[in-house]
């Protein structure tokens, strides 16, 4: 068993969880919102002054994709806290495999939810810098996934996440009776 395994299994209390979310609240719900409804746009129209603007159709389906999003990004983690007895941060993991709520209809719903959120604002606000970002981070997240936390999972969780591997998508999620 890694290092990491053995201090994974240590329990945080809930207080110490709330403190350690809200860094990452305020990069994920002010930063990240910010980048992709201001900084993006201001740099769409300084680098592609012809870009298209705003508009009802970019507004509906990024706001569509918005609460869709922020839907499965919040359910996520408010499993993560309550039922998991963790947080989506690496230094303080769940305590069991999730199965349940969100995480039946793919394995990274708060990867999926935060996707599906920024794109959504970057379609809103009708920037080409920012869907480009979105895209790239995402790349990079899942190569994340990918490359370390599923390891970490199966060495965590063995057997039990490796089936759970084979029967819930990563992240495009499956209806429950496509399942």
């Amino acid at each position: 068993m890694s290092r990491f395994s053995k201090w994974a299994q240590t329990e945080h209390s809930p207080g110490a969880r709330i403190i350690a979310l809200i860094p990452a609240g305020a990069i994920f719900l002010v930063f990240f919102p910010y980048l992709f409804l201001v900084i993006c746009p201001s740099l769409d129209q300084r680098l592609l002054p012809d870009s298209p603007k705003p508009g009802v159709a970019t507004l509906i389906i990024g706001g569509i994709l918005i609460a869709v999003g922020m839907f499965f990004a919040l359910w996520s983690i408010e499993v993560q806290f309550t039922r998991g007895r963790g947080t989506p941060l690496p230094m303080m993991p769940t305590q069991g495999l999730l199965t349940t709520g969100p995480f039946r209809y793919c394995r990274n719903p708060m990867t999926l939810g935060t996707i599906l959120a920024y794109l959504g604002m970057s379609i809103a606000a009708a920037t080409a810098i920012g869907v480009t970002l979105v895209l790239i981070l995402a790349g990079l997240l899942v190569l994340y996934l990918k490359r370390v936390e599923e390891k970490e999972l199966a060495e965590r969780f063995g057997e039990d996440y490796l089936a759970y591997m084979r029967d819930v998508p990563f992240i495009i999620p499956k209806t429950p009776r496509a399942r």
